[in-house]
C-alpha cells in the first residue's frame, strides 16, 4: 500500500503547500473505499470530510422539484470531493454516489477544522484552495441548470 504522505503530498490540489501544513493535514487522512452504486453522503446530512479520488468516478447531483435526482457533475481520478466540511453550518449541499468503485483518501473535516483554528495561515491556506473547487461546482451547476430549462445555445 502506497503510503499516506506520499500520496497527499504528490496530489495537484496541494502542490506547493508547506511541508509542515502537510504533515498537519495527513495526520487527518485514511483510506477508504466505495462500491459501485454506494452513497457516499447526502444532500442535508452532516458534513465532516472530503476525499482525494484516486480511482474511480463519483456522481454529484442535486434534488429537483418534480424530476429527482439531477447529476450536475462527475468526478474522477485525482480530483476532489467535497467543500461542505469547510463552509458553517458544515452540511452536505449534494448528493454523492460511487459510479463504480471508488478509491479515496478521506480527510477529516473536524481533524482540519480544529487546526485551522490553531493555525490559521493553515486555514487560508486551505480556503485558497478550496473556493477553485466551490466556484467549478457551482458553474457545473449553472451549466446543467441551463441545460435541464432549454436556455443554452
Amino acid at each position: 500500500m502506497e503510503d499516506l504522505e506520499k500520496i497527499v503530498s504528490q496530489h495537484p490540489f496541494f502542490e506547493g503547500m508547506d511541508k509542515n501544513y502537510l504533515e498537519l493535514i495527513i495526520g487527518c487522512a485514511s483510506n477508504v473505499r466505495f462500491d459501485e452504486g454506494q452513497q457516499i453522503f447526502k444532500e442535508g446530512e452532516e458534513a465532516n470530510r472530503f476525499y482525494m479520488i484516486r480511482e474511480g468516478s463519483v456522481a454529484l447531483a442535486i434534488h429537483g422539484p418534480g424530476s429527482g435526482n439531477v447529476t450536475i457533475d462527475t468526478l474522477g481520478d485525482g480530483e476532489i470531493l467535497g467543500w461542505s466540511w469547510l463552509v458553517p453550518p458544515y452540511y452536505w449541499r449534494f448528493d454523492a454516489k460511487a459510479k463504480d468503485r471508488v478509491r479515496a483518501i478521506a480527510l477529516d473535516g473536524k481533524c482540519l477544522r480544529d487546526k485551522c483554528e490553531e493555525n490559521h495561515d493553515l486555514g487560508y491556506e486551505l480556503l485558497k484552495r478550496f473556493s477553485h473547487i466551490i466556484d467549478q461546482r457551482l458553474q457545473a451547476t449553472r451549466l446543467q441548470l441551463l441545460d435541464v430549462y432549454g436556455l443554452r445555445t
